[in-house]
């Protein structure tokens, strides 16, 4: 390739001989001869052995100078290859060679629907599977080898050549021989010959110029010709031994190094020169600033001083506000702890003093309800124990009764006349049967009744006992339907006169029929009456779990009534601490102003506080305690807070003196006297107004403002 270079360029050189692997590529490819083209003849033959094939080569091939048969081997060949003696043994050459894919195999797996196996085995062209049935391992390996070839010839590749520096595998150590023989065996060697030999460095005219053009540069500026300015340019560093061609300049080894060198030698002193001027203009640069940051450096000192000065003056000044302000502070903060102190110690008492009155007041009403509740439930226990003995001693002696008149009534049946006796006897205890059965339907009613409203959970019992009532009822009216079907007979026999005998055979038969059908009527009658006993007996025990169930639901009801007035207990205590935490300014002042309150002691055992006395009448809130009617109490508890509000809107404007007394003090009081708010349990009314009086003497700092608002908290302390 270097040659022929050489000759394309057309430059003045001589043959350069090299070693050529040409005859060994023919012993091995050439066509019809080769070792492939004869493996793949033997393959084709049916009684092709390796003996066979091995004679065959060396009949071919016993002149080659390339070719060597062993002399201890019948079927082995040695080939000399560039790199050395190569011994091949042709024992499985024929078994290898055959191992080919079929073709419809190889189509089956090309039409793979994965990627991976379908390009393992790609589709063969038409040309190929036509021109050849018989395909064998060597011809696809010479067709790859082809393949490769083409591949590289379009392409520019290069070469790397991998050497193994010693047979022991570490590192730093170089085997002289081993390396220079992999080199000799790999060309490397007789390419470096060559390339010594010829113009290993080559470029073209542009690159050339463009390289060292600045080795030269008053040559360029006269030539518009590439060739003439390379030529020039040669000329001008002396250079001898080049050659010149036709787009490229060639040049022996060691030539560009020097025309190197000589470039870097004019790169380096004009580098020189272009680092003074950079580093005589970054001086001057640097000078500059340093001038400009003295000057800004002077005038920063002397602004700083100035503002010193001014600072100490500001200083000074707002020293003189602060200790105004300082005090101001002090003297209104111990007048706001004052107020405060006095507004709680003030809540607090009042407060206590009503959460004992109500305490007191809840466990006399609670013991009064459980007394009454006590009572009524013992009362209604007498009654409904006397009322049904009452029942079952006249239902037991109606019963009685009314056997014995069967019994007559059965002496009497004898005779044709005395049927019309007993038909109005039967009607009369049918219809004393239809009464108590109302009485008793109305007496059942009643106690339904009474147990609905007495307790909701025992319905369901109830609705058991109706059922069986309405069963019994059932059988009464059908035990009644066949009384009056008796009844309509026996007219029929008294209207008829006694004529013969047969006529009074059948009036004793149908007589026998009535007495049979009277002692079943009387049958289900006991019936009746023990089904009406026991569901009785089944009753009284329902009643009896129904009172148990009562006095379980109103000990629960007392049990939630302790619970509630436990939870409003400690609510309110919860929202004294609160305005206690939220209005801690006025803690102190409780040391100044502090009312004792002299304790004693009640009957029950509870303490109360000496106050004036309350009026009898209680408080609005207590009056209907859990009675009375929700809109009711929503309406009245909607109008006590508009009064609130009203109140709330009046206090917290500048109501001024009358007589020398502050208006907001007694107003506030005579509302909250009228409206009973000293006697209520839990109220809003003193929370808003510690915190309206609060606010307003925290964010205000008009000394009358204050002023009016201490005499008005003065007054309410004090006020009786």
């Amino acid at each position: 390739m270097e040659q022929e270079e050489y000759t394309k360029e057309e430059i003045d050189w001589s043959y350069i001989e090299f070693v050529d692997n040409q005859d060994i590529l023919d012993l091995i490819d050439k066509k019809p001869g080769g070792i492939i083209a004869l493996l793949d003849e033997a393959c084709m033959l049916p009684r092709s052995t390796h003996e066979t094939f091995a004679q065959k080569l060396y009949q071919t091939f016993k002149n080659h100078k390339r070719f060597v048969k062993p002399k201890l081997s019948r079927s082995d060949f040695t080939i000399c290859h560039y790199a050395g003696d190569v011994t091949y043994q042709t024992e499985l050459f024929l078994d290898k060679n055959k191992d080919y894919v079929i073709a419809e195999h190889q189509a089956l797996l090309g039409a793979s629907g994965c990627s991976f196996v379908s390009g393992l085995f790609p589709l063969l062209s038409d040309d190929s599977s036509k021109s050849s049935k018989f395909s064998s391992i060597g011809s696809r390996f010479k067709q790859q080898l082809q393949s490769l070839l083409e591949t590289l010839s379009s392409t520019e590749p290069h070469y790397i050549r991998c050497v193994k520096p010693n047979s022991l595998l570490k590192p730093a150590i170089f085997e002289n021989q081993n390396v220079l023989q992999q080199l000799r065996c790999g060309g490397v060697m007789e390419a470096i010959r060559i390339s010594c030999a010829g113009y290993p460095t080559r470029r073209t005219f542009l690159e050339f110029i463009d390289r060292f053009g600045i080795l030269a540069p008053d040559v360029l500026t006269g030539s518009s010709d590439e060739i003439t300015a390379v030529r020039r340019l040669l000329e001008k560093v002396d250079l001898q031994g080049y050659q010149v061609g036709k787009t490229k300049v060639f040049l022996r080894s060691g030539q560009m190094a020097e025309l190197d060198a000589r470039r870097n030698e004019v790169l380096g002193r004009s580098a020189n020169m272009i680092q003074r001027k950079v580093r005589s203009f970054l001086a001057k640069k640097s000078f500059i600033a340093l001038r400009r940051s003295a000057v800004q450096i002077q005038t920063v000192c002397r602004g700083e001083l100035a503002r010193r000065v001014y600072q100490g003056l500001r200083r000074e000044a707002a020293s003189l506000k602060i200790q105004t302000r300082y005090r101001m502070h002090n003297a209104r903060k111990a007048y706001t702890e004052l107020s405060a102190s006095a507004l709680t110690i003030q809540s607090s008492l009042r407060g206590m003093a009503a959460r004992k009155e109500i305490h007191f007041r809840r466990q006399t009403r609670a013991a009064i309800i459980i007394q009454t509740r006590c009572r009524q439930f013992l009362a209604r226990l007498a009654y409904s124990r006397t009322r049904k003995a009452a029942i079952t001693t006249q239902c037991f002696w109606r019963g009685k009764v009314a056997r014995k008149e069967l019994r007559k009534l059965k002496l009497a049946a004898r005779e044709t006349g005395a049927l019309q006796a007993a038909k109005n006897k039967l009607e009369k205890q049918v219809e004393e049967l239809t009464w108590r059965l109302q009485l008793e339907k109305r007496m059942r009613a009643d106690l339904e009744e009474s147990k609905s409203q007495e307790n909701a959970k025992l319905q369901a019992a109830l609705q058991e006992v109706q059922q069986q009532y309405k069963e019994t009822k059932d059988t009464l009216v059908k035990e009644r339907e066949a009384a009056k079907k008796v009844a309509k007979i026996a007219p029929v026999i008294k209207e008829v006169p006694v004529i013969d005998t047969e006529l009074m055979n059948k009036l004793r038969d149908e007589n026998d029929k009535l007495k049979t059908l009277v002692s079943s009527l009387e049958k289900k009658i006991d019936d009746t009456e023990k089904k009406y006993d026991e569901t009785n007996k089944i009753s009284e025990e329902r009643l009896k779990k129904a009172m148990d169930a009562e006095s379980k639901i109103d000990d629960l009801n007392m049990a939630m009534l302790r619970l509630q007035e436990k939870i409003s207990n400690m609510e309110t205590d919860e929202k004294v601490q609160r305005q206690a935490l939220l209005s801690t300014p006025v803690r102190s002042m409780s040391e100044h102003l502090s009312i004792p309150i002299v304790p004693k002691n009640l009957e029950n055992g509870y303490h109360e506080a000496e106050e004036p006395k309350e009026p009898q009448s209680a408080p609005p809130a207590l009056k209907d305690y859990g009675n009375g009617d929700p809109k009711l109490r929503k309406s009245s508890a909607e109008k006590q807070q508009e009064n609130v509000d009203a109140l709330i809107d009046c206090v917290a404007k500048n109501l001024g003196y009358c007589e020398g007394k502050p208006v907001a003090a007694f107003t506030i009081y005579k509302c909250l006297l009228h409206w009973k708010s000293f006697e209520a349990e839990k109220t809003s009314v003193f929370d808003r107004l510690i915190q309206l009086i609060g606010s307003a003497i925290e964010n205000e700092e008009d000394n009358d403002n204050l002023a009016y608002w201490l005499s008005n908290t003065s007054s309410l302390l004090f006020l009786p």
